[in-house]
């Protein structure tokens, strides 16, 4: 089915942290978030709207300190024009033909800007979740419904000549839609662990979580994703005090590690795991970890072998996957697993999932978040990984930013109304996502669109103009 992008609304909202959260070299108190909305005509002469959201995050996507966090943002958005420019140039297409049909022109114009792989496809992220939207309501189709019948117009090219139009054809179809999906908590480099890590006047007291042990009380979670720094013996003190607590508190637990780039090379990750596995303290938290998250910077982390390192645990690439081609080059090296973030693209997502569904055992792709706020991002995150076959999902954004409370009193009662298995909203808070046992329901995310069926309030928001200069 082809469309045409006739109109992009572009608008930004300011959110607040209830905790500082901090990854890699960044401490987030705060930030923005991006909203699109898009029109969209088909040949038949409907016209439809449709809506996306993701965070504008500084030192994710580009960590080089040769740019100000205020120049990330830019350059994030500089990505979003270029996407509009190339999508409404193409003229009619399938969603999927948008997406690919631009591909090389987005990155090529995005590196004449400076802008790196990943900061080039967060526009194209953005304009492809608020297009499939769009032909979704106009269609009835929800996202699972669009994506096994292949509304989108999903295919091979000669950008991805490891994959055949026959199997991915048949991967498509035979996705299923979850009716739940597992929680995985992140614990941040600076987050409370104990009581005894937040004074009296440091609590916020607002009824959420606000240390690792009463995140496990609250929640009562099983998944667990735990961030390093890159300093050996401060990354081992840290996970000794994180263990002390899972071990006590649960009969049986599963975590990650995520290291955000945040060692030279794999020597440096290897040491740290064989210290861990040296540790008696660390010895129930060793055997609980999955994988290994993007532990090397993605400046070496494609050009050697990470075997020494994949021989003791898996090891996925995140921030290294910045090209259609990135997965495939990591597999030569050694690296078992690949993220799925919606801020790289769903698309690449389902791509590369198709691609781990034709591996043998131990390949797997992981469900992984940058700071999906509830409401339209979390929702359109979650419908992409549960019918993917993920089982859980990393979510942070729910802990360190209160619920909905960046969005306007009409929004939330609106998410609440429609989206009731989601979202609970007691007096005096705003709306929160619920995961009783660690454990997300995703049956109200089975609507026309993509996995979203309430209104969002753009008056609340600052509509932008395009043209940002870096």
């Amino acid at each position: 089915m082809k469309v045409r992008l006739e109109e992009v609304e572009r608008y930004e909202r300011p959110m607040k942290n209830r905790l500082a959260f901090r990854f890699g070299v960044i401490t987030v108190t705060g930030g923005t978030q991006a909203v699109i909305r898009v029109r969209i005509s088909l040949p038949d002469g409907r016209s439809s709207q449709g809506v996306a959201a993701e965070a504008l995050a500084a030192k994710w996507f580009e960590k080089s300190p040769e740019f100000t966090d205020e120049q990330n943002l830019d350059q994030l958005r500089q990505s979003l024009d270029l996407a509009i420019e190339h999508y409404k140039a193409y003229g009619a297409a399938t969603p999927f033909g948008l997406f690919i049909g631009t591909y090389r022109e987005q990155q090529k114009k995005g590196a004449a800007l400076r802008l790196n792989p990943l900061v080039a496809s967060y526009g194209p992220a953005l304009l492809d979740r608020a297009i499939l939207d769009a032909l979704g309501k106009v269609t009835g189709n929800s996202f699972a419904q669009m994506i096994t019948q292949n509304l989108p117009g999903i295919a091979t090219s000669d950008l991805t000549p490891d994959i055949e139009q026959v199997p991915l054809q048949r991967f498509l179809a035979g996705l299923k839609p979850q009716p739940s999906i597992e929680l995985r908590h992140t614990v941040g480099l600076v987050d409370p662990l104990t009581a005894g890590d937040r004074t009296p006047m440091e609590r916020i007291n607002d009824g959420l979580p606000e240390t690792l042990e009463e995140v496990v009380s609250y929640y009562r979670g099983r998944y667990y994703k735990l961030k390093v720094g890159g300093d050996i013996e401060a990354d081992l003190e840290r996970l000794s005090r994180i263990a002390f607590v899972l071990d006590h508190r649960l009969p049986e637990y599963r975590t990650t590690l995520d290291g955000n780039e945040q060692y030279d090379d794999v020597e440096g990750i290897v040491e740290l795991w064989r210290k861990v596995t040296e540790t008696p303290a660390l010895k129930r938290l060793a055997e609980s970890i999955l994988f290994i998250e993007q532990p090397i910077k993605r400046q070496v982390a494609l050009s050697r072998s990470v075997e020494p390192l994949a021989k003791l645990r898996p090891v996925i690439i995140d921030e290294s996957d910045g090209e259609l081609s990135s997965f495939p080059t990591a597999l030569e090296l050694g690296y078992t697993g690949v993220s799925s973030k919606n801020c790289k693209g769903f698309y690449k997502s389902i791509l590369n999932a198709s691609r781990v569904s034709r591996l043998s055992p131990g390949y797997f792709m992981s469900a992984e978040d940058l700071t999906t706020l509830p409401g339209v991002s979390v929702q359109q995150d979650l419908a992409l990984v549960s019918l993917l076959g993920m089982t859980h999902v990393e979510r942070n954004a729910h802990h360190f930013v209160d619920g909905m409370s960046f969005a306007s009193d009409a929004e939330q009662k609106a998410f609440v109304r429609v989206h009731r298995d989601l979202y609970e909203r007691k007096a005096g808070h705003p709306a929160r996502l619920k995961a009783p046992g660690g454990r997300i329901a995703l049956g109200s995310l089975n609507v026309p669109g993509f996995a979203v069926g309430a209104e969002m309030d753009f008056r609340a928001m600052t509509l932008r103009t395009t043209g940002v200069a870096i």
